[in-house]
This record gives structure tokens, C-alpha cells and sequence, in this order.
């Protein structure tokens, strides 16, 4: 892929790249298999750049890692272009292969999608957002490094719909910091030695023993808003790991529905919905609430 530039005052290549959020490890990347050309001339980054000049960049090639082995499986595309790709993932499916889960994980299929003839891969995704096995929603793929590089500054406002245990009412905000259980690698919990976490809750329906919340996530903590709920003692349903097993439901009723943010690329207001999900949520509330 290649960038054009037209230069409009002096500046060194270098600093100008900078300046346009390429990050160090790309600059290097760049360096070694890619290209630099001011004027159609290959340059490196010592290259004094003068009023009027036209510069290239053209991104390195990517190679993905031996590890991935292409999953082809339909995969729901919420939304994608030249740089980034949003896909609704289901349960039971890992982000990324783990040690349980080696293979068929949510990267290897966005991988098989984007390049349908495996010998001649030319596009290699990196995981934007990132969501637990068991939970569902929208997940955000970068279509090269460089642009997951570029996400880094980027605000990104994410919304979930949850199920959780017993009445909760209106709408508050959990702030608790969440820390690394000491004798597990997988299970969080809220801890005064851990990282500041703060979660926002509003509560959309209540029922017997259920209540159904819209929640807003301020900071990226692992396992966040299934340790918030804990702690303020409505665990998910289905969350076996936080307190919240149900006979019937394996894994937490939790969906991220809703993901905006600033394109970093056009500069444009991207607004992704998983309406599919949400509304398969919203469906099992009412179920029960009826079974209750």
C-alpha cells in the first residue's frame, strides 16, 4: 500500500514521518522492506524535504504468524475498508489462538477473509479490540500494522448490553481497581494494588431475578465489567468464572453493541452496531423473565 504526500514546508523525512504517526518500528520497517521517494527518487530518512516536494511511502509487506492456520468460515462483516475491518464475533470463540484454543480462533478466520487464496497473502489483520472468548459483539481489525499503530491515539467510545443477576436500578458508575488474582493467570479482582477501572451502568429493564444494562466501558481493564458486576454483587448470567453460573446459559450474557470512533486514516465519524446480537440478548432477557 502507498501514501502520497505533497510537502508544503521544509522539513526532514524523518521528523515529517513523525508527524504523521508512523511509528518507529514502521519507520525501520519501512527501511528495510519498503520505500521512500521524494520526486520519484528513493531517499532515507536524513532526506531534507523542501517546499513543493511529492513524497512516497510505500508500507512494507506483512507476513502473519506460523502459528495462524487459515479458518474459512462465514464471517459477519459489520464494516470494512481500505485500512480496518469490524466483524461481529459469537460466543465460544477465541480473539486469538490460547493455549486451550490453538486454532479456529476469530484472527485466523478474519485472515482466510481477506486473503481467499492462501498462497499469496498480502493483507495480515491485527486486533484492534479485543473481547473474551464467551463474550459476543464487535470486534475491530486493522488491515496492516501501521494502522493499528495509528488506533493507539484514537478515542474509542464502546457500549455492552449485559444480563445480570438480581434488581438493579438507574444508572451509576463502578469505579474499582482490578488486579490479577494471585493464584490464577486467568481470573481478575477488584484490588486497592490494581489499575484504575471505571465502569458506567444504566439499567434498561428489570425482572424477578434479572436485569438487563446498557454499560459503558471508560477504561480497557481485562475481564472489567464481568469483576465490576461482581463486585457491586450482580455477577453476568452464565459468568461461571465471576459468580454468576446459570443451568441453562454456558458462558456470560454480555454483547458489545456499539463502537464509534474518529478514523484515524479519513478523518471521518465511524458508528458500528451489532444489532443482530443485541437483539439475541434482549430475546433471552425475556425469556427469562418468563422462565422466572
Amino acid at each position: 500500500m502507498k501514501f502520497h504526500y505533497d510537502i508544503e514546508t521544509p522539513v526532514l523525512l524523518k521528523t515529517f514521518l513523525q508527524e504523521q504517526f508512523y511509528s518507529k518500528k514502521m519507520i525501520s520497517a519501512i527501511k528495510q522492506n519498503g520505500a521512500l521517494l521524494v520526486n520519484k527518487q528513493p531517499v532515507t530518512v536524513r532526506k531534507q524535504m523542501t517546499e513543493g516536494d511529492t513524497l512516497e511511502v510505500v508500507l512494507p509487506e506483512e507476513r502473519p504468524s506460523q502459528n495462524l492456520i487459515y479458518y474459512h468460515a462465514p464471517l459477519d462483516v459489520l464494516y470494512e475498508d481500505d485500512y480496518y475491518l469490524a466483524v461481529s464475533k459469537p460466543a465460544h470463540q477465541n480473539c486469538a489462538p490460547s493455549r486451550e484454543h490453538p486454532h479456529e480462533s476469530l484472527i485466523e478466520q478474519v485472515l482466510a477473509y481477506l486473503n481467499p487464496d492462501s498462497s499469496q497473502t498480502v493483507i495480515v489483520p491485527h486486533i484492534v479490540t479485543r473481547l473474551d472468548r464467551n463474550t459476543q459483539g464487535i470486534v475491530l481489525f486493522s488491515k496492516h500494522g501501521h494502522f493499528h499503530h495509528r488506533m493507539s491515539d484514537v478515542k474509542m467510545e464502546k457500549i455492552y448490553q449485559c444480563i445480570c443477576f438480581g434488581l438493579l436500578s438507574g444508572e451509576g458508575d463502578i469505579i474499582a481497581p482490578i488486579a490479577r488474582k494471585s493464584d490464577s493467570i486467568i481470573e481478575r479482582q477488584v484490588n486497592e494494588t490494581g489499575k484504575y477501572a471505571k465502569t458506567s451502568y444504566q439499567t434498561l429493564s428489570a425482572c424477578n431475578r434479572f436485569t438487563l444494562s446498557r454499560v459503558q466501558l471508560h477504561t480497557g481493564r481485562t475481564h472489567q465489567i464481568r469483576v465490576h458486576f461482581q463486585y457491586i454483587d450482580h455477577p453476568l448470567v452464565g459468568d461461571s468464572l465471576y459468580g454468576g453460573t446459570h443451568p441453562s446459559i454456558q458462558g456470560q450474557a454480555l454483547v458489545c453493541t456499539d463502537l464509534k470512533f474518529i478514523h484515524p486514516v479519513t478523518h471521518k465519524s465511524v458508528v458500528l452496531k451489532d444489532s443482530v446480537r443485541q437483539k439475541a440478548l434482549e430475546d433471552l432477557f425475556q425469556q427469562l423473565c418468563r422462565e422466572s
